[in-house]
């Protein structure tokens, strides 16, 4: 900030009362290296927030915490960050064929007429806290910066396979799209999303991340970017660009900040053009332990004790994205050692193991579930992973796998632990070789965690305790926490995910009445009557140690 600049800040802010004229010249001679501002806030005379709101109240413009805004990551690309730096701006958003700018200095006409003719937009300014801006810089900076070579320089690929088909504007746009793809894989990685969307709408672009299992809208581009972006997704996960009319998927690998992530692609054809889901594989979440997702003591005894039994059926049930794949890579984990042969055959292999030897399902090629299973159990395994029992077939062979001295962990989509000995029998297993081979079924989902810095206490009332049965004694209703939000957790009141269990142990009366063909409800009934947790209480008993909220629980739960 120049002298001249911080003179007239200075008046600003004994304007609107929030220093005094002493303090500005007394901080003003103490200033040196500093801007007004940080010397401000580094005396203890304010803070940088009430800086930031008196320049907006005194000029008539809008305040934003640059830490809390959704920043639109089109627009912060629009602009050069060394000319950010330069001036301390950041395009955060368009908005009536307006540049939206984060300035902390918006009576900086020199700034503004340079962002105007640099962008080629007419520019809006708001104004942010200098730090928080500076922060917010260095993030796109850094992001410009790492992700240079991530995905691969596939400009020239672009062009040569769009020559005969495209306009020459759009070949001219490749650098942007080009950034725009780093853009979304780097802030998809570094705020934790599970799968990317990129979505062609009538008009737009949409781009969005799952974070936490629930979709999040991030960017909105112009329509004429689709083409590019997705050629690019296609070409970084070896698809043919070529191929428009069917279903195509692929992956590729990328290292950021130290860490190796892998994403998975599938591409659809729809009647707005082709969407492209990109899911992020993070290999060191497959390190995790059981120890690690959420389990409460008595659940996870129950497992434990199925996972040293040398033979029998371990299932894991529950809907697609419930972290089935996790719980199972973790319970290799304990299993997996150099005196045991531990061999998985899955569709697709998500992620690459030490240690044991692991079979890609290929139906194109006839290496079926069942076809693997059949050549895996000649190379006299002690575990076996399966992917996923999907037929008759395969579930036929886990089962004897398990009767015959394997230990056999597999997934299976039911809706509740007891379902999936009933399901088996509807795949035609015979009741009593289900009941005999498997040890446990674990039912599970994902719940948000309270972000532990904003979660907020209460005591809900009775009514709303009877009404969703949760268990508390009658006059001392518990206190709970439910979701605020702050700029840990993106103002969303959640950070990060757990794992709500249900854990079916076998026993000689639940044997038996699954040879007698009892229903999933009598099974049920009869676990809990041994002590199985149900899944819906043992999430209110998370929501009890405040883990989660009544919300969360009632949303992902059924």
């Amino acid at each position: 900030m120049t002298a001249a600049s911080g003179k007239r800040l200075g008046k600003i802010l004994v304007k609107a009362g929030v220093i005094t004229e002493a303090q500005l010249d007394e901080t003003l001679a103490d200033s040196e290296g500093l801007t007004l501002s940080q010397a401000l806030v580094q005396a203890g005379v304010t803070t940088e927030t009430k800086i930031a709101q008196a320049v907006a109240d005194q000029m008539g413009l809008t305040f934003v915490d640059i830490g809390a805004y959704e920043i639109d990551a089109h627009a912060a690309t629009l602009l050069a960050m060394d000319l950010a730096r330069r001036y301390n701006v950041l395009p955060i958003a368009h908005q009536d064929d307006e540049l939206v700018v984060a300035m902390s200095d918006p009576a900086n006409i020199f700034a503004i007429d340079d962002l105007r003719i640099v962008t080629g937009y007419e520019i809006r300014p708001v104004v942010a806290c200098e730090s928080e801006l500076l922060q917010a810089i260095e993030k796109y900076a850094a992001m410009q910066t790492d992700v240079e070579g991530m995905v691969g320089d596939v400009t020239g690929s672009l062009a040569a396979g769009s020559a005969d088909d495209e306009d020459a504007d759009e070949v001219g746009e490749e650098s942007a799209v080009a950034k725009l793809m780093n853009l979304i894989i780097t802030e998809a990685i570094r705020q934790g999303a599970g799968d990317i969307y990129i979505e062609p709408q009538e008009h737009e672009l949409r781009v969005r991340y799952r974070i936490d299992g629930v979709c999040q809208e991030v960017v909105r581009s112009p329509k004429k970017l689709h083409r590019q972006l997705i050629s690019r997704v296609k070409i970084s996960s070896g698809m043919d660009i070529a191929e428009k009319r069917k279903p195509q998927d692929g992956r590729f690998g990328v290292v950021l900040d130290g860490k190796a992530v892998d994403f998975r692609v599938a591409v659809l054809p729809t009647v707005q053009g082709e969407m492209s889901v990109i899911r992020l594989l993070r290999r060191d979440s497959i390190m995790m332990s059981l120890e690690d997702l959420g389990f409460l003591e008595q659940p996870l005894e129950r497992l434990m004790d199925a996972l040293t039994k040398p033979y029998g059926c371990i299932l894991v049930t529950g809907p697609t994205g419930s972290g089935k794949s996790t719980t199972l890579y973790a319970a290799i984990n304990k299993t997996n050692d150099p005196t045991t042969n531990l061999i998985t055959v899955e569709d697709p292999v998500e992620y690459r193991l030490e240690g044991l030897s692991q079979v890609q399902v290929h139906e194109r090629a006839g290496l079926t579930f069942a076809a693997a299973l059949r050549s895996i159990l000649r190379q006299d395994p002690d575990t076996v992973m399966i992917g996923e029992i999907r037929d008759k077939e395969t579930a036929t062979i886990a089962i004897e796998a398990a009767l015959t001295g394997h230990l056999v962990l597999s997934t299976l989509h039911t809706n509740d632990a007891p379902g999936a000995i009933t399901r088996l029998t509807e795949m035609g297993i015979e009741p009593f070789l289900s009941a005999s081979a498997v040890n446990c079924v674990l039912a599970q989902r994902l719940a948000r965690r309270l972000c532990p810095e904003c979660k907020e206490a209460y005591t809900p009332t009775e009514e709303v305790l009877q009404r969703i049965r949760f268990p508390y004694e009658p006059g001392n209703p518990p206190t709970l926490y439910r979701a605020k939000g702050c700029k840990r957790c993106n103002s969303i009141g959640y950070k990060g995910r757990m794992g709500i269990h249900e854990v079916f142990a076998m026993s000689e009366t639940l044997e038996r009445m699954a040879v007698e063909h009892a229903s999933a409800d009598d099974l049920g009934r009869q676990a809990v009557a041994e002590g199985m947790l149900r899944l819906r209480d043992d999430g209110m008993e998370k929501v009890r140690m405040g883990l989660t909220s009544i919300e969360e629980i009632m949303r992902v739960v059924v």
